[in-house]
């Protein structure tokens, strides 16, 4: 038995700007459900679209809605989604079971990878990546986010690994996997809401026309996969990784006091920074994120030659 399932949903914006060539930015949505309370998150995601639009891209926001894959929501869908409750987490494994189960569900970094490529999107901003979890060599723990910077051809411009992660474990896989990992502007890789993590960077590129001259050379030599684009947080904006690795030293030992486990680890640890900080990692956190959508826009415009 063959089972039929409805094609991808495009916004009527971003199906004009493939149809013409204008440059376009995926946008991931688990930061809408799962990573900010309404109606900020709306906020948040409205107030990033507009910069990426500013700039002279378009903005694709993916996300699965009743079963039904769409690239690009417009503002009727974007502010349903920032109310939902029961969001699915969808990532690689289980982006097809939202599909196939009718459900609701937020991409990943992993599952936003996928649809951009299908789609034809070659620049994806977030916030921060997944990674090697800290103390994964005992639970496992390792975001699906690196084996598809590894496999799918999307630029992904972050602020660094999430810095909740072990960052020095999520480098040393990047560079197993052949994950080019290019901090913009810097010689030491940020660790989202730190401008150093205390690592050197790679790579490092000072501006969009390189790295888009790198991404062509790429595919001159015959190297596949994604590339990793880490843009520290503008200084006025960050909280310094001696203070942040305190926050996060206590709320990893009040998750593992609560056996956090799974997919629910990332959003635990980051309310509970949220509740130590008194607000100032999320507000941080939307810095960084409108940071990385304005210079996601830009490389999408040097694609094209049409940066403003």
């Amino acid at each position: 038995m063959t089972h039929s399932f409805p094609p991808p949903a495009y916004s009527d914006e971003v199906r004009q700007a493939l149809d013409t060539g204008k440059p376009v930015v995926a946008l991931e949505s688990t930061i809408i459900t799962h990573g900010m309370p309404w109606p900020g998150n709306l906020e948040m995601a409205e107030s990033v679209e507009a910069i990426i639009r500013d700039v002279g891209a378009v903005p694709a926001t993916i996300a699965v809605l009743e079963g039904r894959l769409h690239i690009g929501l417009g503002p009727d869908a974007l502010s349903e989604l920032a109310q939902t409750s029961d969001a699915l987490k969808v990532s690689r494994a289980d982006l097809a079971f939202a599909i196939a189960s009718g459900r609701t569900g937020a991409t990943t970094v992993a599952a936003t990878m996928i649809a951009a490529a299908q789609a034809g999107i070659q620049v994806f901003a977030t916030g921060g990546i997944g990674g090697v979890h800290r103390g994964a060599e005992d639970s496992f723990d390792v975001s699906a986010d690196l084996d598809e910077l590894a496999r799918t051809p999307v630029i992904v411009v972050c602020a660094g690994a999430k810095a909740i992660l072990d960052i020095p474990k999520t480098l040393e896989v990047l560079e197993t996997k052949g994950v080019p990992v290019v901090t913009v502007g810097s010689d030491t890789l940020p660790a989202f809401w730190s401008r150093d993590s205390g690592l050197r960077s790679p790579l490092r590129l000072d501006d969009p026309h390189s790295i888009v001259r790198f991404h062509h050379a790429r595919h001159h030599v015959g190297t596949t996969g994604g590339m990793l684009i880490a843009n520290p947080v503008p200084e006025a904006h960050e909280i310094p990784r001696a203070e942040m690795e305190v926050h996060i030293a206590k709320a990893l030992a009040e998750a593992e006091s609560r056996a956090i486990a799974g997919k629910e680890v990332t959003p635990f640890l980051l309310g509970h920074i949220f509740d130590i900080t008194e607000g100032r990692s999320l507000a941080t956190n939307i810095e960084l994120v409108k940071h990385n959508a304005r210079l996601a826009a830009e490389i999408a415009c040097a694609f094209q030659g049409a940066g403003k």
